[in-house]
């Protein structure tokens, strides 16, 4: 695995755990944005709640270089956060927006109880288990599109639980190639038993009795 602390990124991580330090630098911005006349910013605010924080890179010969610090990291909810970078230039202040996205901030499972599992293994979980006809105590909580999962169709369920794996593949996917384990493109994600050919047996759900629609 490469050492990130010493072995700079040129981009921003897609995830890192609440209270590790992340280190990227930007090559690309000096020649238009000198780091000598303009400073590079970066804020983030959380998606659930719109609590935000920013931090200034500083110059690293040519390049900007930017640090979320432990500090940082550790003292933000867990949760998705949206960014903007943004360049000032200190003569007059004017400002220019030059990358934005999202990175994830996820527990620290060294010291917190939340749950590890993303959005997207959840919902998987709970459809599984309405399906399977051994629905969660709490599964009435949740809800897609303002809808309890517990009021859905079968088909309803079986077409977000489709979603919900594509994008779980996708999660795991991009774990992997940041792990350097491959791109990850060919991933299976096992929700039931293989019959001795590798694929799935077919599950019946014919026992499942679910609300109407409301």
């Amino acid at each position: 695995m490469t050492n990130v602390l010493t072995n700079i990124q040129e981009k921003i991580p897609y995830t890192i755990f609440s209270g590790d330090t992340a280190i990227w630098k930007i090559t690309s911005l000096n020649t238009d944005y000198s780091n000598s006349t303009h400073t590079l910013s970066y804020y983030f605010r959380l998606e659930s709640t719109g609590a935000g924080f920013t931090i200034n890179a500083s110059a690293d010969n040519d390049d900007y270089l930017i640090t979320l610090s432990a500090s940082v990291t550790g003292s933000q909810t867990a949760g998705t956060y949206h960014y903007v970078a943004y360049v000032t230039r200190a003569s007059d202040s004017a400002r220019v927006t030059v990358d934005r996205g999202q990175i994830e901030i996820k527990p620290n499972l060294a010291s917190s109880s939340a749950d590890p599992r993303s959005h997207a293994k959840i919902m998987i979980d709970k459809i599984e288990s309405l399906l399977e006809g051994k629905a969660d105590k709490d599964v009435s909580s949740y809800s897609i599109a303002g809808r309890s999962l517990n009021k859905m169709s079968v088909q309803e369920l079986l077409d977000w639980r489709t979603h919900y794996k594509a994008e779980y593949n996708r999660e795991i996917a991009r774990l992997r190639n940041e792990n350097g384990d491959g791109s990850g493109n060919t991933i299976k994600i096992s929700f039931g038993n293989t019959n001795n050919l590798g694929y799935y047996d077919p599950v019946s759900y014919t026992h499942l009795t679910l609300p109407t629609k409301a």
